[in-house]
């Protein structure tokens, strides 16, 4: 069965199942719902709590079956937590959770929770997930995406007692807060606990209104740039966003050659992708031979049928130009800073991922 993180309150007073699979990549958001299964649990009697984190080939998986059936002396009811930080449990671990999972239909004595990454979609259709599926309950954690964010951010601002002015003014608020962290919801939640502690919303009688200078000097310089995102952002023709980032990962002492790798990993995605689907392939197929999943599939389905080949082979050269400079090689009609190269070639793609965009909203 699967549960929408939002349902979680509604579905404790229902009552605890035996068994909860959490797989995303928000670590927030998983944590904060394993910490209020985890409560329910305690005030309901499970006072014991074993944690397993599978790691390596070999792990012994006995174990964990093991803990599943043994009570202390102590304790009446227990969690056990199994992590699998690679989502890839292997060969003997998926039939010992297949195991776990049929064995928690009618225990009440165990409340198993079992927490991976975000999954692509052949594993999600492995037996071992399907029987997770199917005798407990899983919960599916999506990343708040750019648009979405300004939003969670008042929503968690609220839930302290605090909100941006009305109007203009705190969307500009929500539209900064949102811009500094970059989408790094862990860093959301410190600054947003931060100007908690700053502002009490019963304090001077500001009735937890919170001004856009409150707002500056508390959160400035938190972002955290990612690599990662930085290619989302490109594939999606975000220029501004993408100088922004360029900037932001330079000055947090980010290596020219992983920015080089991000990007001109991309294109060559693009190429392959490009050139399955030219030998008749599916799109979807290429895509999924090619190993590009999540937002990236999303995006690659969007952009690549505005980009033709030559256009594609000329990003590419420009790729392998840029590679020279980061390393300290000069190019003729090139910037001779790696970080210009970068961000020359990362407007190139970006110019070539925003038409798709363009044309959509002229239509």
């Amino acid at each position: 069965m699967n549960l929408a993180p939002a349902q979680l309150q509604e579905h404790l007073k229902r009552g605890l199942k035996s068994l909860y699979t959490l797989h995303g990549d928000e670590p927030l958001l998983v944590q904060e719902f394993a910490d209020a299964l985890r409560a329910a649990a305690r005030a309901q009697g499970y006072t014991e709590r074993t944690v397993h984190t599978v790691a390596g080939a070999h792990f012994d998986w006995s174990e964990v079956l093991a803990s599943g059936g043994s009570l202390s002396l102590f304790a009446d009811k227990q969690i056990v937590e199994i992590r699998i930080p690679s989502g890839k449990p292997g060969k003997d671990g998926s039939v010992a959770l297949q195991q776990i999972a049929e064995r928690a239909q009618g225990d009440d004595s165990t409340l198993t929770l079992v927490m991976l990454p975000r999954l692509d979609s052949m594993t999600a259709k492995g037996a071992w997930f399907g029987a997770l599926e199917s005798f407990g309950i899983t919960v599916k954690f999506d990343p708040i995406d750019r648009r979405s964010l300004p939003q969670w951010i008042a929503q968690r601002l609220q839930q302290q007692g605090q909100r941006v002015a009305a109007g203009e003014e705190g969307q500009r608020t929500l539209q900064f807060f949102a811009d500094r962290v970059e989408g790094n919801l862990l860093a959301a939640h410190q600054e947003i606990q931060k100007l908690g502690l700053l502002y009490p919303a019963q304090s001077g009688g500001s009735d937890g209104i919170l001004s856009f200078d409150q707002v500056e000097n508390a959160v400035l310089n938190v972002a955290r740039y990612d690599v990662f995102k930085l290619s989302e952002a490109v594939l999606g023709g975000q220029a501004v966003r993408v100088a922004r980032m360029l900037d932001g990962l330079q000055s947090e002492g980010e290596s020219e050659v992983l920015v080089h790798w991000a990007l001109a990993e991309d294109i060559r995605s693009m190429k392959r992708v490009k050139d399955a689907i030219s030998a008749g392939r599916p799109m979807p197929m290429a895509l999924r031979e090619n190993r590009v999943w999540g937002i990236k599939e999303k995006l690659f389905e969007r952009v690549l049928p505005h980009i033709g080949d030559t256009t594609l082979a000329n990003l590419l050269h420009a790729a392998h130009k840029v590679d020279g400079i980061v390393k300290g090689l000069k190019q003729p009609d090139w910037p001779a800073d790696g970080w210009q190269a970068l961000h020359r070639l990362a407007g190139m793609v970006c110019e070539q991922c925003a038409a798709p965009v363009r044309s959509t909203r002229q239509a």
